[in-house]
């Protein structure tokens, strides 16, 4: 698996550059062109902050164009930071870690939401009841998600490792979709396709564990963080702009994502139930959570094994804008 998920992370950088746009960074202290953001179903506040252009309307007065891509899963969203294709993107906590180790250069500056938006699924009824059932079996997985890594930590607590299991490296949706038609016994799922399965498909969770899911992390590239803080702290504003409406309208909100995500609204609101949205400042608890995640993947030889796992995070956590906009 080391060697695959090695191969797979490079195919993914290139193809990231192949997508990639012109930069939108301007020297420092020069404001920029265009902020290119992005949106995912995994992050409700994006998609209002989308929804009801917020950001084009704050960045219009400077004339400057705001841009987005959607981001399908915290792999895809890295692919996009990494490749310069945007400015900002939503991950988990600890994918932005993995990315950090192999030279990302980003920073995870705002929290969107503390969720449990992965668990272990499985089909009810089938033979898998808990996660040592799994050994041998073929589970999906995104990998360089917090699904993946979900799984990995899983395995650990159950004194398995990902080599006792056959990890079938699929996008989140896909994922769902081979449990549905089992083509695989088991999947780390992602909200919403692991609320819709919930309720529609006859998915079960074999595990769940609240501590296991790493904290909705927003990263800027640090490029852009350097040369353009006026507007980090613009956008962190706008996110918590959409944060409160969201807090605000959770019917509304409900609506909005059902809408986007092409869900119904009772997943949509299974889904937002399985989300805190009351620490958006980065802080000592999100380094712990992604410390304990990171200590697992050096174990499994995903982040090297000569990382400095506690001096990586604090490279990785920047807590500075968030504190400046939000605790003024």
């Amino acid at each position: 698996m080391k060697n695959w998920w090695k191969g797979t992370l490079l195919v993914s950088l290139a193809a990231a550059l192949l997508l990639a746009g012109c930069s939108s960074s301007a020297k420092e202290g020069e404001k920029p062109e265009k902020i290119r953001l992005d949106y995912a179903f995994y992050s409700p506040t994006s998609l209002a902050l989308k929804k009801f252009g917020w950001a084009e309307e704050a960045f219009k007065k400077d004339g400057i164009e705001v841009e987005w891509v959607q981001s399908q899963g915290s792999n895809k969203a890295l692919e996009f930071l990494n490749s310069d294709s945007v400015d900002f993107g939503s991950t988990a906590g600890a994918a932005a870690l993995i990315a950090k180790d192999k030279g990302a250069p980003i920073e995870s500056v705002y929290i969107y939401s503390q969720p449990e938006w992965t668990a272990l699924v499985a089909k009810d009824g089938g033979p898998i009841k808990d996660v040592k059932d799994l050994k041998g079996k073929k589970v999906a997985a995104t990998f360089g998600t917090d699904p993946h890594i979900f799984l990995l930590r899983a395995l650990s607590e159950a004194g398995l490792s990902a080599k006792d299991v056959q990890i079938v490296n699929l996008q989140h949706a896909d994922g769902a979709n081979a449990l549905i038609k089992g083509q695989v016994d088991a999947w780390a799922g992602l909200d919403p396709h692991m609320a819709r399965t919930e309720l529609e498909s006859g998915g079960k969770y074999i595990y769940r564990n609240p501590d296991f899911n790493t904290y909705g992390t927003l990263n800027v590239r640090s490029e852009f963080a350097k040369n353009h803080p006026k507007q980090v702290e613009q956008v962190i504003e706008l996110y918590e702009k959409a944060r409160k409406w969201t807090l605000e309208n959770p019917e509304e909100a409900a609506k909005l994502l059902s809408e986007e995500a092409g869900i119904k609204e009772d997943v949509a609101k299974k889904q937002l139930e399985r989300n805190n949205f009351s620490e958006p400042v980065p802080g000592s608890q999100h380094e712990k959570a992604i410390s304990a995640a990171g200590e697992v993947l050096q174990t499994e030889e995903i982040v090297k094994k000569d990382t400095d796992i506690q001096k990586l995070v604090k490279e990785l956590i920047n807590p500075k804008f968030a504190e400046k906009v939000i605790n003024k």
